[in-house]
């Protein structure tokens, strides 16, 4: 038994060899299409990766119990409210049983009430997990993918994912491959690791992508567009610059991979941030001249003006410099310019989402959907390496 918890806390080398690059495997069956099934569905990841990769679908049924992730959802994608569930408690999937080809989820994994306890499925009870197996058992998906964040691994001494990788592999009946993915390992300039878990009704010779190299950092992926809006107040702007976050890597200015995108992103001050520098455009540009400039115990601070319109602007990139004062507990930056947050597009865009996404929510709502979701790059690289259209039918 301590053997097998301890051979579940650590990462397993599950990776295809690196002459093998995923991104030139080509599908064997194009023109199928794939039925798909999905719960948790967020704003639709594995979708989207299925629209990039241009392969066909057909939406089985998808639900998220988030009224705003279905408005999002149904802005995006083509589906009735008939295939749409709200809460998984309340889908029966025994109608689609064999009607599905890959069911894909990502449950929010509470931590099990029956501490101790080895029961497999019964050990699940009370938990979303279960549900999420459930529907696996009802409609007999020839593939599912399980993503979860990495500290499932080691949950509860890894009892949690031993339970969990049981239920899948002797209650379920699967084929069962799992592997920690970081999306900064996959084309995608952010630091996100998360566990795959990959099940299928046959046994099958499964190796998860070979890592690629990073050809893209954020600054590839900004808007050059900003509303005044998503620069910082003072408030912020004291904060962001406190030379502590930076020798504790709390926040990052201008970095080349993101740190961790989260959920609640817009109030994240312990995250990522973009500075501007002045121009000399700028300075010509009478638009840009009502700033508010103070001066504290001779230092110079430059605050954005509230009534500034939108604006062009590149980020500041190769060598330029940020430089943080050292006066007292308030660090300030010496070096002129302008500190935003990133925009609900550039998250969107840092987790896969292209252009044609519809934004049809508040930016508080976008924000949480973004940092919800699955890395739309990590999942392309994982349906190129099983070629997911074998899973599909002609119909």
């Amino acid at each position: 038994m301590k053997k097998a918890i301890n051979d579940m806390q650590n990462t397993v080398a599950n990776l295809d060899s690196k002459d093998h690059d995923w991104r030139t495997f080509s599908f064997a069956f194009p023109k199928r299409k794939i039925r798909l099934g999905t719960s948790f569905s967020g704003i639709g990841a594995i979708e989207h990766a299925f629209k990039r990769l241009g392969l066909t679908t057909e939406i089985v049924f998808a639900g998220d119990i988030d009224e705003n992730c279905k408005k999002a959802y149904f802005a995006n994608y083509d589906i009735s409210d008939d295939k749409w569930h709200k809460d998984i408690h309340e889908l029966d999937a025994t109608p689609y049983d064999g009607q599905v080809d890959l069911f894909v989820g990502g449950a929010p994994c509470q931590a099990f009430s029956q501490r101790g306890k080895h029961g497999g499925f019964d050990d699940t009870r009370g938990t979303l997990f279960r549900e999420f197996a459930r529907i696996v058992m009802e409609c007999h998906p020839k593939v599912f993918i399980f993503e979860n964040v990495k500290g499932m691994l080691s949950h509860d001494k890894g009892r949690t994912w031993e339970t969990i990788h049981r239920t899948f592999v002797d209650d379920c009946g699967y084929d069962v491959h799992y592997q920690v993915l970081n999306s900064k390992n996959y084309g995608i300039p952010q630091s996100r690791d998360r566990i795959y878990c990959i099940g299928f009704q046959k046994e099958t010779d499964f190796k998860f992508p070979h890592p690629i190299s990073l050809e893209r950092s954020i600054l590839d992926l900004l808007e050059t567009e900003i509303p005044n809006k998503y620069f910082l107040k003072e408030k912020g702007f004291k904060f962001i610059t406190q030379t502590i976050n930076h020798k504790k890597s709390y926040t990052q200015i201008n970095g080349n991979i993101m740190l961790c995108q989260k959920r609640n992103q817009q109030f994240n001050w312990h995250g990522d941030f973009v500075f501007h520098p002045y121009t000399s455009s700028i300075r010509q540009n009478p638009d840009f001249l009502s700033m508010l400039h103070e001066i504290e115990n001779g230092e110079e601070r430059y605050f954005i003006n509230e009534n500034l319109s939108k604006y062009i602007i590149e980020p500041c990139r190769g060598e330029c410099q940020i430089m943080i004062g050292k006066q007292k507990e308030l660090d300030i930056p010496v070096t002129r310019g302008w500190f935003r947050k990133f925009t609900p597009r550039e998250c969107l865009r840092l987790m896969g989402f292209d252009d044609s996404f519809k934004i049809v929510v508040s930016d508080t709502e976008a924000y949480k959907q973004s940092g919800n979701s699955i890395v739309v790059d990590v999942l392309m690289a994982i349906l190129r390496q099983l070629d997911i259209t074998k899973y599909g039918y002609d119909g």
